[in-house]
């Protein structure tokens, strides 16, 4: 398996099937209780409480998605306790002071509804998929394991043997995955983001019910939340609702939280790797900002310089490498722009047989540095705008993605519209602008590289390549 790591999509963990809910719950004053609704694409208001709800109306299917984001995640979580984030994940799903999980279950498939979770570094997020007209029953569930969830020793104790589980075949039995989180921890050690979101198998031995207790009070919590749906849905429904099933939940006073910061051009940092693969590998991976530690025009810079590279079949990895000097069997780059905090301009490659690694490392850095050199064309500049727009708009294509991308960046504080506002902004990004970035942040002082060597007497273990 070719690792890919995120690219502005939150990372899927801890994949749960579940259901349930009791009687709806009278109606209470719903008056008094936010602020008024802004007049955008996006429909905004928080609650009193300070609980943040989006709603964006999209009425192409009869269908609802309701999702609910907090924002914690493992850059939140404090040394020696790593995966607490994701440990909890697991734990809302049990039974709560409302609601049993069995309970919970039965409504979600009798309802024809969907639901999971997932957590990330930066957030911790809670969806339901039903009818459109069910909706409201995403959200009274979801109020009901905001504040009323008490965990038990007997459960976590059993939680814990299947998040270690999880850790073994995600991690400890997928070579790359391995070599990916050795992989962070040289390029990002100044910065939490070099913390597993499973966390460490000692991490996740050591936590107690305690832990995870004292973690769910102090951020799940209305003023550290937000609602989105997107769907077939009216909007002042959808308000009266949240009033509905929320008003009455508590704000709490919530830790300040750290931006995830990387010192850049710390010099040329190099490790090397044996695992269980049959194909040697490279990771490379360049210290960056993002959209929420820079400006955005050099965000915008870096990822269109990254479309440069490796947009679509004419970019310079592609036709350099992998079909002109045949170097390449696979070659793939990454930056997330809408990030939180500082991140990676992110290469992996796979070099064709009888290719050593640092012969691909130096064609893999020759090109970036014609690339850097080279002026854009007003031609090119086109090419890659129109491929990285494209590829955005087909993400936005489902009411998941929707409320994804939505969640994501009301949890960063960013303008909920930023992506719908891409196509102005990169207008106002030209080409000197995305060299001079490139110049600036493409150094070998700023690089990291692993390389990923087939273990010598391994041969029990198979490739995931």
């Amino acid at each position: 398996m070719f690792l890919r790591t995120k690219l502005s999509m939150a990372m899927i963990v801890g994949v749960l099937s579940l259901t349930a809910c009791q009687s709806l719950p009278s109606d209470t004053a719903l008056a008094s209780q936010t602020t008024p609704v802004k007049q955008t694409n996006y429909h905004e208001a928080t609650l009193d409480n300070g609980l943040h709800i989006v709603i964006k109306k999209d009425a192409r299917a009869p269908i609802a998605m309701t999702q609910l984001w907090y924002k914690v995640g493992s850059n939140d979580e404090p040394i020696g306790k790593g995966g607490m984030s994701h440990f909890l994940e697991h734990m809302m799903f049990k039974d709560n002071a409302h609601l049993k999980r069995t309970e919970f279950n039965r409504l979600i498939s009798e309802f024809g509804g969907q639901n999971n979770a997932f957590t990330s570094d930066t957030h911790t997020a809670y969806y339901e998929l039903f009818p459109a007209s069910y909706y409201p029953l995403a959200m009274q569930m979801e109020s009901f394991r905001m504040q009323d969830l008490h965990l038990k020793d007997s459960e976590v104790a059993i939680e814990k043997e299947v998040i270690k589980e999880e850790r073994r075949q995600r991690t400890e039995d997928n070579p790359l995955s391995k070599a990916y989180e050795e992989f962070i921890a040289l390029s990002q050690p100044d910065s939490p983001k070099f913390r597993p979101v499973i966390g460490s198998m000692a991490d996740i031995e050591n936590l107690s019910t305690a832990d995870l207790q004292a973690w769910y009070d102090t951020y799940y919590a209305p003023n550290n939340a937000t609602l989105v749906v997107v769907g077939d849905v009216d909007y002042d429904e959808v308000i009266n609702n949240a009033k509905k099933y929320f008003g009455d939940k508590k704000a709490i006073n919530i830790p300040e939280r750290v931006m995830p910061t990387q010192p850049t051009h710390q010099g040329y940092r190099h490790a090397t790797t044996e695992q269980a693969v049959k194909l040697p590998s490279l990771m490379m991976a360049y210290n960056v900002p993002s959209i929420t530690t820079s400006d955005k025009q050099t965000a915008h810079a870096l990822s269109l310089f990254q479309y440069a590279l490796d947009g679509d079949m004419s970019s310079y990895f592609e036709r350099v490498l992998v079909r002109e000097k045949q170097l390449f069997s696979q070659i793939y780059a990454s930056y997330d722009a809408f990030d939180r905090g500082d991140g990676l301009f992110f290469i992996q490659a796979v070099p064709r047989q009888g290719v050593d690694l640092h012969t691909a490392e130096q064609a893999i850095l020759d090109v970036i540095n014609a690339a850097k050199n080279t002026p854009i064309t007003d031609q090119q500049m086109t090419r890659i705008t129109t491929s990285l727009l494209s590829e955005l708009t087909f993400a936005q294509d489902s009411i998941t993605a929707q409320a994804q991308i939505i969640g994501r960046l009301a949890n960063m504080g960013l303008p909920v519209d930023s992506y719908d506002r891409l196509p102005e902004d990169l207008k106002q990004i030209h080409p000197a602008k995305v060299q001079e970035v490139a110049k600036h942040y493409l150094t070998k002082d700023n690089l990291t590289t692993l390389y990923i060597l087939p273990k010598d007497n391994d041969s029990d273990n198979q490739s995931t390549q």
